[in-house]
């Protein structure tokens, strides 16, 4: 590993986070070719069943022709198996590519071998350059591949005192413009949003990504007994994204059929002995549709719920520079387990709000 090395993959890993939200239920690739110390091609990848990132740098190096000799640096291992698209392994080699530097081995154990592939054809192969920020790119990508789960990232906007509104069953924004924006970032890179019925009912939310070129994320309803009205904000908009809801099996047809009228998607799901909605069922769903992230937007019971299932892995806490006292609602309702704890936190300051990010440690 050189300077030149860290240096190429750095700009690929930037190409690669151009595909975020875009790629699901591959993952964000990016590919850089080099001749000479120079950049001769490169590209990521933009959409499932679309070329890889390999395929587009060649491409754009002017094709197979213009490429003998060069180095690929790409931040994923190259595919060996035919699935929408050909393997890149076989694309790399047949451009006479001498030498790939890869930032992480495929998880995936369908795609993954071409890193040994190209070293059986006499191709140098270089794994693991700046593998800890590869894998960060594509966690949602690895659990999804590995689990058939999404990535389940929390977010909240909350006081100091870990209020997430200013009066119990009221909506209204608690953080500044700055977080605000922020959180349109997250739904134009996360696949899904999801909140529940109580959120639905209490702020009406529209759920769509409001960046000038952003897109929509798919919008879940958690709403055990369908109680969300057919002329919510969600279901009278124009959006291509559809909007999800999940219910038990004894919610009525009738009401079924009606949000169904809307253009909503209504799925059942088991129930557990307090009558919460099985979140482990949801997730399997949403998985099996190839959405590999989900943005869970609240309230505080579904937080609470997700945190007791073991089902979250991220969360992203906005802190605006207040306290609020009693009459707000908690972050989280119910117990939490004991062992509850945020690894690698980071801060980063928005505005007058501070943003805390971290990891669910599962012991």
């Amino acid at each position: 590993m050189t300077e030149a090395d860290l240096h190429f993959m750095r700009l690929a890993l930037e190409l690669a986070k151009k595909g975020l939200g875009r790629t699901a239920p591959n993952p964000c690739v990016g590919a850089v070719l080099v001749r000479d110390g120079n950049i001769i091609g490169s590209g990521y990848h933009r959409k499932a069943g679309t070329p890889h990132a390999e395929v587009n740098a060649i491409a754009d190096a002017g094709g197979a022709a213009a490429c003998f000799g060069a180095t690929l640096y790409v931040t994923l291992e190259p595919c060996n198996h035919t699935g929408r698209t050909p393997p890149c392994s076989q694309a790399v080699l047949a451009a006479g590519i001498r030498r790939v530097v890869i930032g992480m081995a495929d998880p995936n154990p369908v795609a993954a071998g071409g890193a040994a592939f190209l070293r059986s054809q006499g191709i140098g192969v270089e794994m693991g350059v700046l593998e800890q920020e590869c894998r960060q790119l594509n966690r949602s990508f690895i659990k999804h591949s590995t689990t058939g789960l999404p990535w389940v990232v929390l977010k909240a906007g909350m006081s100091l005192d870990g209020k997430i509104s200013w009066e119990r069953g009221q909506g209204g924004s608690i953080t500044g413009i700055e977080s605000q924006q922020r959180v349109h970032e997250l739904r134009n890179q996360l696949d899904v949003i999801l909140i529940g019925i109580g959120t639905a009912l209490i702020d009406n939310p529209a759920l769509t990504c409001r960046l000038a070129h952003g897109r929509d994320p798919l919008r879940v309803i958690l709403d055990s007994q369908l109680r969300l009205p057919p002329d919510a904000k969600m279901l009278r908009q124009e959006s291509v994204t559809q909007t999800w809801i999940f219910c038990s099996h004894k919610a009525s047809v009738e009401k079924q059929h009606t949000l169904e009228g809307t253009g909503a998607i209504i799925y059942r799901v088991d129930v557990d002995q307090n009558g919460q909605l099985d979140l482990k069922q949801v997730l399997q769903r949403m998985g099996s549709f190839g959405l590999s992230s989900v943005l869970v937007e609240g309230g505080a019971a579904v937080h609470g719920a997700f945190l007791r299932a073991g089902l979250a892995d991220e969360m992203q806490l906005f802190l605006a520079p207040y306290f609020i006292g009693d009459t707000g609602t908690p972050l989280l309702t119910g117990s939490m387990p004991l062992n509850l704890k945020l690894m690698e936190m980071t801060t980063e300051k928005l505005g007058e709000d501070v943003l805390l990010r971290g990891l669910l440690r599962k012991d």
